[in-house]
């Protein structure tokens, strides 16, 4: 995807969180890093506030990778009772997705958790759904995707890249 297909995607999936919602409020959380530029983008275009959610510490695989430095989440006071909306740059395994529920739970309990995500490759280990994507990209195990955004890259888009190269 380039720049322009991109922020079409955006766009659209901005009109789908409306049309999902019905005029509800519903409070838009990126997952840190890539998360939050996406949920400030469709936070903007939807004329709302986004909030920033850390799940550094509720991943799964700290012992195999070393953590990175967490920052720290954005959040309401309270999200209980809330639609919160977690917003993420690629959904592959769905473990990210699963820390940040586990978060979430920690933090309270929302009315209902919906999931945007910019791009849906497949290869699910758990089960979880986007409610809203920007683009499925079909891949094989051996190949990534690569989110650049132009706030954290300098520029918009999305490659594939073969891990075996």
């Amino acid at each position: 995807m380039n720049a322009e297909e991109v922020s079409l995607a955006l766009t659209r999936m901005a009109h789908e969180l409306v049309e999902r919602n019905r005029g509800r409020d519903f409070l838009l959380v990126g997952i840190v890093t890539r998360g939050v530029p996406l949920a400030r983008r469709l936070g903007a275009q939807l004329g709302i506030e986004s909030h920033a959610l850390d799940i550094t510490l509720y991943r799964d695989d700290l012992r195999e990778h070393p953590t990175r430095r967490g920052s720290r989440s954005e959040l309401p006071q309270r999200i209980d009772d809330k639609v919160v909306v977690l917003v993420d740059d690629v959904l592959y395994s769905g473990r990210t997705v699963n820390a940040a529920l586990t978060a979430l739970a920690d933090l309270g309990r929302p009315r209902r958790i919906e999931l945007v995500a910019l791009v849906d490759r497949g290869h699910r280990e758990f089960p979880i759904q986007a409610d809203v994507v920007g683009r499925r990209i079909p891949t094989a195990k051996d190949e990534r995707i690569i989110v650049r955004l132009a706030e954290t890259d300098g520029e918009d888009a999305v490659l594939i890249e073969s891990e075996t190269r």
